[in-house]
């Protein structure tokens, strides 16, 4: 992976959460969203360390992890404004985004539920001779969660090729993570057994490196590894907040943490030509992708419990 290219991931992903907080507020998106803005780092560094092959499975705050996975952004679009064009087809929103084409298994809104999703994939994968490799994400308040911890012990077990990817920003909604998580965060993996390292969320060549030698692991046969990446988030958990204006972070702690940004970090290492046309090429996509995703259908209330079934049939 370039540079160039991990820069464009960032700016994408900046951009995409960028918009959605736009749609939010002019009310083509209803309900809201956990923007990832400040995060896009780990998204963009994790996923450039996979395979086609691979899996991942996603959290609330999922869009990064998507679009760096490769999601076609007008179809991410149409999804969170529930257009039938969506990934979904609209029924899933922006907490449940899936492409099984792109090994995407599923965003989940239920906190820490999708580590298990992922270490049942990648036991499966290999129970059938593949060398498939699967990541969660999820954030710090996850850490409390009973099924995490069962993941982390099967994964140890059993050796499953699956990376356990720790979005620390620092809050599992308001609360302090030092609130919250007695210990360390990384310590309740190594107390399974499971190497687990803390990086710098912040910076996508780090969180590539530390990726590719975790996936080089798994796919050796070695079992998982855990990577804690310390970021900050520098938008609302969720943008209620923006009319809500919750005060549990200050403005200076706010500022100190944009003092590290992603797309500045990673922008650094191009030139400002270099730069500037990147940052057009995603504006010229982003504007394509929002055109196609606000001229989509809205769903036929009549196919509303169409696809909750795995029969065809449909219950009336």
């Amino acid at each position: 992976m370039t540079t160039a290219r991990l820069y464009r991931t960032v700016r994408l992903i900046r951009r995409f959460e960028e918009r959605a907080i736009e749609f939010v507020r002019s009310g083509e998106i209803v309900g809201g969203i956990h923007p990832y803005v400040g995060q896009e780092a780990i998204a963009t560094g994790v996923c450039a360390a996979l395979r086609e092959s691979d899996v991942l499975t996603s959290t609330h705050r999922g869009h990064g992890h998507v679009l760096a996975r490769g999601v076609d952004p007008a179809r991410l679009f149409a999804e969170l404004m529930g257009r039938e064009s969506g990934l979904n087809k609209g029924r899933g929103g922006s907490m449940h985004a899936a492409d099984f084409s792109l090994g995407i298994l599923g965003a989940n809104a239920i906190v820490g539920a999708a580590g298990s999703i992922a270490t049942g994939a990648a036991w499966a994968h290999r129970r059938q001779g593949r060398d498939t490799v699967a990541v969660t994400f999820f954030g710090d308040g996850a850490m409390n969660e009973g099924m995490l911890l069962e993941a982390f012990n099967l994964a140890a077990l059993w050796r499953v090729p699956v990376i356990f990817v720790c979005e620390n920003n620092g809050y599992a909604t308001t609360m302090p993570v030092a609130s919250a998580v007695a210990g360390s965060i990384s310590g309740r993996a190594r107390a399974f057994g499971i190497p687990a390292f803390t990086i710098d969320g912040q910076d996508p060549e780090k969180v590539l490196a530390a990726t590719s030698s975790a996936v080089d692991r798994a796919r050796a046969g070695k079992g998982p590894t855990f990577l804690e990446c310390t970021t900050y988030r520098f938008d609302a958990h969720h943008t209620f907040e923006h009319r809500t204006r919750l005060t549990y972070r200050s403005t200076e702690e706010v500022s100190a943490g944009r003092s590290r940004d992603p797309v500045e970090i990673q922008g650094a290492r191009l030139t400002a030509a270099e730069r500037e046309q990147l940052d057009a090429e995603v504006e010229a996509l982003l504007d394509a992708a929002a055109g196609i995703a606000l001229g989509s259908a809205h769903p036929d209330p009549a196919a509303a419990l169409e696809y909750l079934y795995a029969s065809p049939e449909v219950m009336r």
